[in-house]
């Protein structure tokens, strides 16, 4: 008995965050047609901040300026940097502030230095932009035009690697970052729901950027920021047609770094925000909320895959060993297939370019890799930001 309770437990754990992702990658095939925003808009400023970019700073600065209208502005905030960053942004026409700290590290802090700065001359819009992205030509009009149209931050489809890269596990990586930030988004945009932030290409009305502080050290500060918007009212909208690319990490070994600090300050951030948010949500009736709270819930794809992975052998083990109850096994089989069959339909739909289905063959060596990461967050949680090397 004891089993078998254990047994639909492990189901019930697993079906949740598996039906919300069958959801969203089902809602992202439903046909939109997205409004095209043209005509003048209002001013912004672009603020970006760098730690030793000196290797990518100047075309990223000659991209976003190619998008600029009269009265804009880019700032650039040259966070501890020991290369040229600030003498390269300052020649590529920027506003160049320098931040120097041996405590206070990471883009929370920078981005809140940057905002202060501001202040003495605060403009309508704020789009903040990674040093090493790029915007996509006229994403940057998306961004504002829609931001201003809903008084709401704003955020654009943000891609990291190109999913042809040399290295198996690093075009897998890719695939996972269009699942979670463009086949999710563009779902829950499509059910009219907010979606997180992600990083970069991200625009806000000042006074909803100012309503919440950024001076943390938190290493996911994105995610942590449209939580607080979203408790504040004002839940993230995504942009379906503003584009930001990201380059993917040069080797394994920094993409591997990367990964670990991605995915242990989502845990952390998972674990400590969303049933709190859920439960806000529900008390509140308010569905915004309580999908946000699901959308976050959701654990990254490799460690979701382990979960499921375990729960379906602790399945098959106890059906030979103490059960005849093949239910919890037919139901957990059956998720598996509708969710992996959605996820595929929605990858070949939104990143043939980018997937390919002979990469889901390296999913096991994928996973396998993955572990150390998962085991590091419960022995050695990384609780530093640390710069990813730079292709």
């Amino acid at each position: 008995m004891v089993w078998e309770i254990i047994a639909w437990i492990g189901v019930a754990f697993c079906a949740v965050p598996l039906l919300f992702l069958t959801l969203e990658a089902l809602a992202s095939l439903i046909p939109r047609r997205y409004r095209l925003f043209q005509g003048s808009r209002p001013n912004c400023v672009v603020l970006i901040p760098a730690h030793d970019e000196a290797s990518g700073i100047s075309l990223t600065l000659a991209k976003i300026n190619k998008q600029l209208q009269a009265g804009d502005r880019v700032v650039v905030v040259a966070d501890n940097c020991s290369d040229a960053t600030a003498q390269l942004a300052k020649e590529a026409g920027a506003e160049v502030l320098e931040r120097f700290s041996e405590t206070k590290r990471g883009k929370g802090f920078a981005l809140d230095f940057g905002l202060r700065y501001l202040e003495a001359n605060p403009p309508e819009y704020v789009v903040i932009l990674d040093a090493d992205s790029d915007l996509e030509e006229g994403s940057l009009n998306q961004l504002i035009h829609q931001c201003h149209q809903t008084q709401l931050p704003t955020q654009a489809i943000y891609l990291i690697g190109t999913g042809r890269e040399p290295d198996p596990k690093r075009r897998f990586s890719a695939f996972a970052v269009l699942l979670k930030n463009k086949i999710r988004p563009l779902g829950l945009n499509n059910l009219g729901l907010p979606v997180l932030l992600t990083g970069t290409g991200m625009a806000f009305p000042w006074k909803v950027l100012r309503s919440v502080h950024l001076g943390t050290g938190n290493i996911v500060e994105d995610m942590k920021l449209g939580l607080d918007l979203a408790r504040g009212g004002y839940p993230p909208k995504l942009c379906p047609l503003a584009w930001a690319n990201g380059a993917a990490a040069p080797d394994l070994e920094s993409t591997k770094k990367q990964r670990t600090r991605w995915e242990q300050g989502h845990l952390r951030t998972l674990l400590r925000e969303s049933p709190k948010l859920f439960l806000n949500g529900l008390l509140r009736l308010n569905i915004k909320r309580v999908a946000l709270a699901m959308e976050l819930g959701i654990p990254p794809l490799s460690l979701l895959g382990l979960v499921v992975l375990s729960c379906l052998i602790y399945l098959i083990i106890t059906i030979f060993l103490f059960s005849t109850n093949y239910i919890p096994l037919m139901i957990l089989i059956f998720l598996i297939i509708i969710t992996f069959q959605s996820i595929v339909l929605a990858a070949l739909a939104h990143g043939r370019d980018r997937f390919s289905l002979t990469d889901l063959t390296i999913m096991p060596i994928y996973l396998a890799w993955k572990v150390p990461i998962y085991l590091g967050s419960l022995l050695r949680p990384e609780k530093r930001w640390v710069r990813t090397k730079r292709d």
